[in-house]
């Protein structure tokens, strides 16, 4: 019993880095699919966007992870720890999903915002920031929170280049004991407490936003 309860609470410390993953990559996720969104719709490098999500959308997250581990820093010359490495491979990844979430979000508002706006001499950049994007992120919510759910078991494959999270710690025990049941089954449960959190939390943003 006493080995079960540390096996469980050494896998549950992992929590720590997927958590810091996950908050960092939602923000880089949230900023840049922002920008690529609205840039897309203002006709601003709308080829070399549309490039960009094609190609993040199209090649796998565990090849985004190398490229950022192992390529960038022989071109840049710097060495990326593994908690930057992951922040930058998985918010890039989460950028072009929430541009695209952004994006029909956009479009589903009528274009008499937009021309209200524009008659009323409202600058661009107050137009997105406090008439467009509140609308459309109220819209758009309960899909970002099934992102920051995909993001969250994404963050798993942290592991593949050595991050000690939840997934890295199952493995590490279920390698010394040759026995991956419990180990495993240990990660399932935490990383299902953690999406039924975020589900949880979701749910009460949602409807205190229904009720405002």
């Amino acid at each position: 019993m006493h080995k079960i309860i540390s096996d469980f609470l050494y896998i549950g410390s992992g929590v720590a880095l997927t958590l810091k993953l996950l908050g960092g990559s939602v923000m880089v996720g949230l900023c840049l699919g922002i920008l690529f969104a609205v840039a897309r719709y203002c006709n601003i490098c709308k080829l070399v966007i549309n490039g960009i999500v094609s190609v993040i959308r199209g090649t796998p997250v565990i090849l985004q992870l190398s490229v950022v581990y192992f390529i960038v820093p022989q071109l840049c010359g710097c060495k990326l720890d593994v908690v930057s490495t992951g922040i930058i491979a998985f918010g890039i990844n989460s950028s072009v999903y929430v541009a695209e979430i952004l994006r029909a979000g956009i479009e589903s508002l009528p274009k008499g915002q937009f021309e209200a706006a524009c008659s009323l001499g409202i600058p661009p950049f107050h137009m997105w920031r406090d008439i467009i994007l509140p609308q459309v992120m109220m819209n758009i919510f309960p899909a970002l929170v099934n992102e920051t759910v995909t993001l969250l078991k994404e963050t798993a494959l942290i592991a593949t280049i050595g991050g000690m999270d939840i997934m890295r710690r199952s493995q590490v025990i279920a390698a010394g004991q040759y026995e991956y049941f419990v180990p495993l089954c240990t990660a399932a449960v935490v990383y299902y407490v953690l999406v039924l959190s975020i589900e949880f939390v979701g749910r009460k943003v949602e409807e205190r936003k229904i009720v405002c």
